[in-house]
């Protein structure tokens, strides 16, 4: 059940975080962090960041010895995305103001705190693979 609980919330705070790059896109949030390669170093980004997530996913779902780690992962990229945004918006940035991402955003926080707790209640897994 614990194994389940890490699942449905690694995909949750998956989820949300892939909806947030989306609208990070509509706000050219590498704008805001000053990326270097404009666009293309935000999709670069994207592309690894993505990945490692996708995989993670697949290594929480098969409960191998490497789900934890991801899965700690996946918690802290919500947390750092809600955590940023917050001081952003601290400070009267406008971007990421309309309801939706404000939603997305703080999805990102509900759902790496749900991970972090299904971490934390999780037995060992994985020890047979």
């Amino acid at each position: 059940m614990a194994a389940l609980r890490m699942e449905r919330s690694y995909f949750a705070t998956l989820l949300a975080l892939i909806l947030h790059q989306i609208d990070a896109a509509f706000w050219r949030e590498w704008e805001m962090f000053l990326l270097p390669g404009g666009v293309q170093g935000f999709l670069v980004f994207n592309l690894i960041a993505v990945g490692i997530m996708l995989a993670g996913y697949r290594h929480v779902v098969l409960r191998t010895n490497k789900a934890r780690g991801f899965a700690m992962f996946c918690a802290a990229l919500g947390l750092a995305t809600f955590a940023i945004h917050l001081g952003f918006a601290a400070f009267g940035h406008r971007a990421f103001h309309l309801p939706l991402s404000i939603v997305i955003i703080l999805a990102c926080l509900v759902s790496a705190v749900w991970l972090l707790r299904a971490i934390r209640g999780a037995s060992p897994i994985g020890a047979h693979r």
